[in-house]
């Protein structure tokens, strides 16, 4: 055992020296401590996801079912913690809330860098010129392919047939709806119990999740600021809503509607 690991302490491991002293409210306002954690606990679970991210592509791009569901699946449950912690931001009323707003200044929770990189990962790709210029990581995110390229991948690996043009896209440029990914994707469905079905259901699960996490968002907003302009000049709770409802993945969502379609006489009588 080196010395350094026999003096190993929970509190050295941690560096919680280093994480306690992040905390430096810039009012006496009792609640901005509560809104400082609950942001910078955010930014956590946010690297986090992006370090589960990294690993679910691979998977799926080596073609792994069960690792790349069991991932998702944390991913998903991560989103899950993410959207309850704002239970605990909505305890904050208005009126505490309007305590150090203005200690604010033009800080906004828009510029989260790392969800901007999460929204890459999982195909986002046209972003303020600004965003992308002061961003290496993000510029990084919009060139590579996203989840959604490697899930198409891993169901080509596993003989659906994904079309070839979907397969070798530019992944730099925005995923638009596929008739013949859609039709690959009934056959996925058709045997709803197998591991590329469970795979499919598990991306859903994360997409729910941040279209969850956007809805609880802008409700939170709503009860705090109301109908004012959000920190930083952005458009508050009007700009939130403009996102809502804009899936991850719109061909796993999309091939619901087709499903019932191709039910067999056979499958009727059942």
């Amino acid at each position: 055992m080196h010395d350094d690991e026999a003096s190993l302490t929970y509190g050295s491991y941690l560096r919680l020296d280093r994480l306690l002293d992040c905390q430096r409210p810039r009012t006496e306002a009792h609640d901005e401590l509560l809104f400082v954690i609950i942001h910078q606990v955010y930014e956590l679970w946010f690297k986090q996801i992006l370090h589960e991210a990294a690993l679910l592509q691979r998977l799926l791009e080596e073609g792994g079912s069960a690792r790349a569901l069991h991932t998702a699946r944390r991913i998903a449950k991560i989103l899950k913690t993410v959207v309850g912690q704002l239970d605990i931001l909505e305890t904050m009323t208005p009126r505490q809330f309007a305590a150090f707003r203005d200690a604010l200044g033009t800080s906004s929770g828009f510029e989260s860098y790392q969800f901007r990189e999460l929204e890459a990962v999982l195909g986002r790709r046209r972003f303020p010129a600004s965003d992308l210029r002061d961003d290496p990581r993000l510029r990084a995110a919009v060139r590579r392919r996203s989840m959604f390229d490697s899930l198409l991948r891993y169901l080509d690996g596993h003989g659906y047939p994904v079309p070839r043009p979907a397969l070798d896209r530019d992944p730099s440029r925005p995923w638009e709806p596929d008739p013949g990914v859609q039709r690959a994707l009934l056959e996925v469905y058709a045997d709803e119990s197998g591991p590329a079905a469970e795979v499919c259901e598990a991306l859903v699960d994360v997409d729910e999740g941040i279209q969850e996490w956007r809805y609880r968002h802008v409700k939170m907003v709503e009860r705090t600021i109301g109908a004012k302009i959000g920190t930083g000049g952005s458009a508050g709770a009007d700009y939130l809503r403009s996102t809502l409802f804009r899936p991850a993945f719109p061909d796993l969502w999309e091939v619901r509607s087709q499903i019932e379609e191709t039910v067999t006489e056979d499958d009727r009588d059942r």
